[in-house]
């Protein structure tokens, strides 16, 4: 079902319509992001490894609201957009990771795509500006290529295009994510001088950290690489499966750097006597990459459609507002948090601008359902190095289907290409890992729910990948059945 659209009118719009007789929320709450790069949902002791210790992060999820089952797109881009837009990729065109690929010999036509996430977005940025918020980024942008900023920064040019009042310098060396601890120490330290200059301002703020980590390549502090190494845990260079879950030394190590910033920052919020009135929202990208961590129980990981790739941590807390240690099993997703933000803020929006997610914070602070039947994803991309073709997703309920356009690979025999569509139909519920392909089971639910799918497409008015007049299926991009690409 298409959500209603936030549209601004007369130049001022108040999120809802009609009389509201829900209780108000205190005064605005400032807003950190814990944003974090590339880490797979099963990967934290909150979602299930018994065997890390993470403290900060266990606390953070003791103290508010962890969700079961929260949505992102499979890679770094256009998670970021549907996190600044509120869009879904097939509304927002930016369903392809910033920097040129492609596959010109490949089966199907990719789409036309936006490489730059346009200036003139009305993006949450700006909608929390126009509620009275200072806001800063720190770290990874990853939304343009140019003068604007680039994968590492926001640079100063792009701040007032996109809605910031401050983002993170560069450092000397520029890239400072190839470091050990990919700049966690930095960018946190960063975080904390702003959070403190708006409260000596007095003013509510967006703190929207952006860490490098966990994306390869894994460099960690050589002290807590040895930690885990007297653990028993192996380099990175080694897999190993122990208790189910393969990981290492390096790994292991940098989740824990980045435990430990998660301390800092709360410790901070204390220090400066805002704890409680301070939103504070841990969230990811996108699944992992098997290379450093299994997603178990999960299927596969970064750049696919299953959900080892788009299922990720996600969890809030509000002193006060949001009740403690409670699990949320409703299925949300990234685009969710532009009109919950803007709600929680005042619910200003000062420019006309569509929206997919929908507002939260009756979730968050009333215990109160959705009204929504579907989510939907919207990928119509080959990338090889994760074995992506063009698909497109849909959930209702428990069940989730798969609709493959034109072709597929397959990740588990050693990725063995198939030039044919296919649909895949999973009971989540009872087949979390999606081993169970039910779609000859249920050819009903299946046709009804790809069908459905598809109409939410043409509602987008979005293109749909087309047979590629220059398709060579002995190319070096693509290779008979059975051969690797």
């Amino acid at each position: 079902m298409r959500q209603t659209p936030l549209i601004a009118l007369l130049g001022l719009l108040l999120l809802g319509c009609g009389p509201d007789t829900t209780p108000p929320l205190p005064e605005q709450p400032n807003i950190l992001l814990i944003f974090v790069d590339d880490m797979s949902w099963g990967s934290l002791p909150p979602y299930g490894k018994d065997y890390l210790d993470m403290p900060h992060l266990e606390k953070l999820a003791a103290d508010g609201m962890l969700f079961t089952d929260a949505w992102v797109t499979p890679q770094c881009t256009p998670t970021r957009a549907s996190l600044l837009t509120g869009q879904a990729t097939a509304r927002n065109r930016m369903w392809h990771v910033i920097g040129p690929y492609g596959h010109p010999y490949a089966k199907l036509s990719e789409p036309e795509y936006l490489e730059q996430l346009p200036r003139d977005t009305y993006t949450l940025g700006k909608a929390l500006q126009d509620n009275g918020y200072t806001t800063g980024i720190f770290g990874k942008w990853h939304l343009s290529n140019d003068e604007t900023g680039y994968y590492t920064y926001l640079l100063e040019p792009g701040r007032e295009a996109y809605g910031w009042d401050y983002s993170n310098p560069q450092t000397d060396p520029t890239e400072y994510q190839n470091r050990p601890g990919k700049g966690v120490e930095m960018l946190t330290q960063e975080a904390m001088d702003f959070m403190s200059r708006a409260v000596a301002e007095g003013k509510p703020f967006f703190a929207y950290l952006s860490q490098h980590a966990m994306h390869s390549r894994v460099v960690t502090p050589d002290t807590l690489v040895e930690k885990y190494l007297r653990q028993g845990w192996p380099r990175q260079e080694i897999q190993v499966d122990r208790v189910h879950w393969g990981s290492n030394a390096d790994y292991l190590g940098l989740l824990d750097y980045l435990d430990q910033s998660i301390g800092q920052l709360e410790a901070h919020l204390t220090e400066l006597g805002i704890t409680d009135n301070t939103v504070v929202i841990f969230l990811t990208d996108n699944g992992g990459e098997d290379e450093y961590f299994d997603n178990y129980p999960l299927r596969y990981g970064k750049g696919t459609p299953y959900e080892g790739g788009i299922r990720v941590p996600f969890i809030v807390k509000w002193p006060g507002q949001v009740p403690a240690g409670v699990q949320n099993t409703l299925p949300v997703q990234v685009a969710d948090l532009y009109p919950t933000l803007v709600a929680l803020a005042g619910g200003k929006m000062q420019q006309a601008h569509e929206v997919d997610g929908v507002d939260l914070s009756g979730v968050l602070t009333r215990g109160e359902s959705l009204d929504r039947e579907s989510l939907y994803g919207y990928m119509p991309l080959y990338d090889l190095l994760w074995g992506a073709s063009p698909a497109a997703i849909i959930r209702q309920g428990d069940y989730k289907l798969i609709h493959y356009f034109g072709d597929w690979f397959d990740v588990e025999d050693s990725m063995a290409y198939h030039p044919e569509a296919k649909t895949e139909l999973f009971n989540l519920k009872t087949d979390i890992g999606e081993r169970h392909d039910l779609s000859e089971v249920e050819p009903e639910r299946t046709a009804v729910m790809r069908q459905e799918l598809l109409d939410w497409l043409v509602r987008m008015e979005v293109d749909l990948p087309t047979p590629n007049p220059r398709y060579n299926p002995d190319s070096v991009y693509v290779k008979r059945r059975g051969q690797q690409f």
